[in-house]
Order: structure tokens, then C-alpha cells, then sequence
């Protein structure tokens, strides 16, 4: 007898397109969040939920250069592209998923897509021109805004 077995995707799955995030991931997320902020000329943001070129997505971080915030106008899907996206990789998502939103997100203007790898305690940076650059030590530097993040920080 053969049994298929039905995967039950979260409630978060469903609306963001990625897994629920994992302890290790959460500290990472944090912070690397706590990296970017130490420079003031940019606002880093969480969970932000964008729509670009008419597709939605959900990364970890968003990185735009810093504006006065309007508390008593929002927005529930940002449509500016950001300058940098953070995506953080679990250990349940493949990387051609992954790899598939690195290209959307440079193909919809966006300067650089920041891979983390927390088992591996990495951080692969993709440019439009087609570069990338894995850091797995010292200081990572983004080509597009020069924020900075000490890899034994982010993975501490």
C-alpha cells in the first residue's frame, strides 16, 4: 500500500512563502538587525512586506536610506524596492527557492541580496551585475550602501 504523506504548510508559510523561522535564525536576524542600525543613515525593517513588479514578498530585512517616519499614514505593501533584502536560510527551505528570490529581488531594482547561512555561519552578498561574495569571517561590507556587519556578532 502506498501512503502519500500531505504536507500541512503553516499559517506563516502560506502568507510569507518561507518556513517559520528557527531559534538560530530569530538571534541571527536579530542581530544582524542590530549591526545595520549602528549606522543612522539607513533604516533597517523587519518582515517588511513588499510588492515588487507585481509579485509580494516577505524578506527578513529590508534596508532603505533613512526618511521621517509617518505614524498617522501607513503602508501594508511598500512598492519602493529597497536598497539591500536580507534572506536567511532554514534548514527545511531549498536553495533553488531561495536562489529564485535573489533573482527577483535584483531583477526589481534592488542593489544587494544578502544570503545568511546560520550552520555555516555565512553571508553570500548577490549584486545586479551578477557578482557574489560569501563572507565567513572578519567584517562583510555591502557594495550598494557600505553598511557593515562583524560576522562574530551576527553569529554570537
Amino acid at each position: 500500500m502506498n501512503t502519500a504523506v500531505v504536507e500541512n504548510r503553516g499559517t506563516y508559510e502560506r502568507e510569507r512563502g518561507k518556513p517559520t523561522p528557527s531559534k538560530n535564525h530569530a538571534i541571527t536576524q536579530t542581530n544582524l538587525s542590530i549591526e545595520f542600525a549602528k549606522n543612522k543613515e539607513y533604516r533597517v525593517m523587519s518582515e517588511l512586506s513588499l510588492e515588487l513588479d507585481g509579485r509580494p514578498s516577505t524578506p527578513y530585512l529590508s534596508v532603505y536610506r533613512r526618511q521621517p517616519v509617518d505614524f498617522r499614514h501607513d503602508e501594508v505593501h511598500v512598492t519602493q524596492p529597497p536598497l539591500l533584502v536580507v534572506e536567511i536560510l532554514s534548514p527545511t527551505q531549498g536553495t533553488l527557492e531561495v536562489m529564485d528570490k535573489v533573482e527577483i529581488y535584483l531583477k526589481s531594482g534592488i542593489k544587494s541580496v544578502w544570503v545568511v547561512n546560520p550552520p555555516q555561519q555565512a553571508i553570500t552578498i548577490y549584486t545586479p551585475d551578477g557578482r557574489l561574495k560569501t563572507f565567513v569571517e572578519g567584517q562583510v561590507k555591502d557594495p550598494a550602501t557600505g553598511l557593515t556587519a562583524d560576522l562574530e556578532a551576527v553569529f554570537s
